[in-house]
């Protein structure tokens, strides 16, 4: 934890700030395209050694980097990774190259052009991004969370569908409005420490000496709980908070979903396991029985009504909600193996969902439809597409083997022994297993198996090289997570362990309670 010299933290969060500054002074089409993916590689290389330089044995926070923001009320930009913070940071920096990389054929920017601000704005995401799960001080944290509304609601409103100016401007005010409590809750905790350092306050109170009340759910601990939560809970979706995710994946850019689905939603998710729960841990656990119950909600909801979409864009928007009612539910399990769990299973998110937008954009560049019944026996036509369509597919709903089945496993292990939660809410969450199935065999049905029934699919364009760039590594990645997850789990060990660790004991204090 010693502050010597430039941390590699620090370069992987400003290299994409980097390579905005030189798109700034260029004008060719090619140079911009191809500096912004340039930068992004070599963003996620760095990352790489990041994870190379990490040491997954300690529990306690790496590469520390600290300078004073706001000294005047204790506020510094203090940047580190953990055990909960790594993988998230390399799926960042994995998912960026191949977004933009899907972007070099997007019809969308040839018709409305302003290429060099698209690039700029993807850079820019990507660097708030970083900054949030990198950031340990409360008002840093903040103030990275809240600029990813700005390039995303850009990116929407200028390259979206028709609707995009709708979707738009409801995807920044619903995730504005629940940050307002979250703002509240972080500026009275800061006050009440002296400082807005998470590790500073997170060592206050396993001390005891920062205590914030807690008698019951209508305690001060809870409010600032419920503001939290309620923040990042937007952010995730939550079931009921989640109406605006279908519309900003439905009318986002192809690049744009992938990014909302594979890295933005994680900060909902992210901003619960290292802010909401750590920081409140009796309100956490007093709450946890009802935001289980609100994430298998999610869960059935999400899965139902994914089956009901005719638009296959949609479709995949729902199942982002109930795949991530998973997550919530493991976090909440306030277990080792349901931590392990979810941490891992937002990385298997961002690769099978952004992995599906991927295959949904490649479609629609060639047919300018996202309806499911345009479709069918499109894997005839585009076999090499298709095999690798039914892997993310299958990664997506959980066949052991793949990415998405050892960490829904694992979360239902850590929440069958939860003391917390326990059988029953394992055993509700496990019907989304099965509903995953059919929804999403479903749709693989519709679009690609049977007949060729309508004469323009006769004719797709084959997979151009670039589009096997970008669908290759994340089959790869959903192959080897699936295969050997023993790496990732190895890197957040030592910290989940620590974590679950200091909450064991408000469980116990909760539970005596009148």
């Amino acid at each position: 934890m010693e502050n010597t010299g430039l941390s590699l933290v620090t370069v992987v969060l400003f290299l994409p700030m980097v390579g905005f500054t030189i798109l700034l002074f260029l004008r060719n089409s090619e140079q911009i395209k191809w500096t912004a993916f340039g930068t992004s590689i070599v963003t996620f290389v760095a990352s790489l050694l990041l994870w190379a330089g990490f040491d997954g044995n300690q529990p306690g926070l790496q590469m520390v980097q600290q300078w004073e923001f706001l000294p005047q009320v204790g506020a510094s930009f203090y940047l580190a990774i953990d055990g909960l913070s790594l993988l998230l940071v390399i799926l960042t920096t994995f998912i960026m190259p191949l977004a933009i990389l899907s972007s070099f054929r997007a019809h969308v920017l040839h018709e409305r052009g302003r290429e060099k601000l698209y690039y700029m704005l993807m850079l820019l995401l990507e660097w708030a991004m970083i900054g949030a799960f990198v950031a340990h001080d409360l008002i840093v944290f903040f103030i990275f969370f809240e600029f990813t509304l700005v390039p995303m609601f850009f990116l929407i409103g200028i390259w979206g569908a028709e609707n995009r100016m709708y979707a738009a401007i409801k995807f920044y005010l619903y995730t504005l409005a629940g940050s307002i409590l979250m703002l509240l809750a972080i500026l009275y905790v800061g006050n009440a420490a002296g400082t807005f350092s998470t590790p500073a306050i997170m060592v206050m109170i396993q001390s005891g000496e920062l205590v914030i009340p807690f008698d019951g759910i209508f305690s001060p601990q809870s409010f600032l709980f419920l503001g939290f939560f309620i923040g990042f809970a937007v952010k995730v979706p939550i079931w009921p908070l989640h109406s605006w995710l279908p519309d900003a994946h439905v009318q986002a850019p192809t690049a744009g979903s992938v990014i909302l689905a594979g890295v933005l939603l994680k900060l909902g998710t992210y901003g619960l396991a290292r802010f909401a729960i750590p920081l409140f841990p009796e309100a956490a656990v007093a709450w946890a029985p009802v935001v289980a119950v609100l994430a298998i909600i999610g869960i059935i909801y999400g899965a139902w009504v994914s089956y009901a979409q005719t638009d296959v864009k949609k479709l995949v928007a729902y199942s982002s909600i109930s795949h991530l009612g998973f997550v919530v539910l493991g976090l909440f399990s306030m277990t080792t193996a349901g931590y392990q769990g979810a941490i891992l299973q937002m990385v298997n998110h961002g690769i099978s969902t952004g992995g599906l937008f991927l295959l949904v954009g490649m479609l629609y560049e060639r047919r300018h439809t996202k309806a499911l019944d345009a479709f069918g026996g499109i894997w005839k036509v585009m076999p090499i597409f298709g095999g690798l369509s039914l892997i993310i597919t299958l990664s997506s709903m959980g066949l052991p083997g793949l990415n998405g089945f050892v960490g829904e496993f694992t979360i239902l292990m850590g929440t069958f022994g939860s003391d917390v939660l326990g059988f029953f809410f394992a055993l509700f969450a496990t019907l989304g297993i099965i509903l995953a199935a059919i929804y999403m065999l479903y749709m693989f049905q519709k679009v690609f198996m049977g007949d060729v029934t309508h004469d323009e699919n006769n004719h797709l364009e084959p997979l151009h090289w670039q589009e096997y760039a970008v669908l290759i590594p994340v089959v790869a990645l959903a192959i080897i997570i699936g295969i050997q997850p023993a790496p990732f789990f190895a890197t957040m060990g030592a910290t989940v362990t620590d974590v679950v660790a200091k909450i064991a004991p408000f469980i116990t204090s909760v539970a005596q309670l009148p």
